[in-house]
């Protein structure tokens, strides 16, 4: 008890503080007990810490904030690649299989950092938006390759006369035949078997009112003995475009189409195209 009393009498025992100031003023002498210097020290202590933690803090929420933005960005990004190659792959997949999707979730770090390898993905998404890449321009030219094949009939009607060596129906004599000849009624639409452009359509002798349509890739058709002509030279068709009707002008015995298919400068036989190539 006696020790008590000893202590508390002690912590208010007051301690003289001397203020000089640098005029002529009088020091100020400042009476404060003990127990208020370790209390002020320890409340500076306190101070100073919580002022180091806010910072501290603050310091941290900048750097997560700023972290947070990048990886925003970065996924704001990726995210309209991706869009792109789940696009990709709807038009693919009956095709084939492209598999990107999961050959990306393969670059990810899934350590235990918890972090993504940004930098890598974007390089694996780069190299799989080139392989879309060059697998649209393969598509793209199939389908203009595919497009600018002859397919199917010009005209709903029977072959009366066929492709290669035959007896002339107006000479009797033996000759070749480059096309065959599709009877049918007169001013039936005759329709392009292929895209193209029309080169000529006009009179042409024998042939009399004739369509030729060049389709590129070497592949031209001719369409003659039209009763009429429904297009002109430079004039873009898709297939199954009218183009004429039927007819039986020049050399012709009756009302038919005679339909030719040349494939790099040389006439080939039309029917492997009606029936379709493999």
């Amino acid at each position: 008890m006696h020790k008590i009393k000893f202590l508390f009498k002690k912590s208010f025992t007051p301690i003289t503080i001397m203020l000089i100031p640098h005029s002529n003023r009088k020091p100020i002498n400042l009476k404060v007990p003990s127990v208020g210097i370790f209390i002020s020290i320890l409340l500076w202590l306190i101070g100073t810490a919580y002022v180091f933690s806010i910072a501290v803090d603050t310091f941290e929420y900048n750097r997560m904030k700023e972290t947070l933005g990048y990886y925003s960005s970065q996924f704001i990004e990726m995210k309209a690649t991706m869009s792109a190659l789940k696009k990709a792959e709807t038009e693919f997949r009956r095709l084939f299989s492209l598999n990107s999707k999961e050959k990306i979730l393969e670059s990810v770090d899934t350590s235990d950092s918890g972090a993504i390898d940004m930098a890598a993905l974007k390089q694996q998404i780069k190299k799989t938006m080139e392989t879309v890449g060059d697998i649209k321009d393969y598509l793209s030219q199939q389908r203009d390759l595919y497009m600018a094949t002859p397919k199917g009939w010009p005209v709903t009607g029977n072959v009366t006369s066929s492709y290669g060596r035959r007896e002339h129906p107006r000479t009797g004599e033996e000759d070749f035949h480059a096309g065959i000849d599709i009877s049918a009624n007169p001013g039936n639409p005759v329709t392009a078997t292929a895209d193209g452009i029309v080169s000529f359509a006009g009179w042409n002798g024998g042939s009399g009112n004739l369509v030729v349509v060049e389709h590129g890739f070497g592949y031209s058709t001719f369409y003659a003995h039209n009763k009429m002509i429904a297009v002109k030279v430079g004039q873009r068709v898709k297939r199954g475009d009218v183009i004429s009707y039927v007819g039986s002008t020049g050399n012709s015995t009756g009302p038919h189409l005679h339909y030719e298919v040349w494939e790099n400068g040389s006439p080939v036989n039309p029917k492997s195209f009606i029936e379709g190539r493999g």
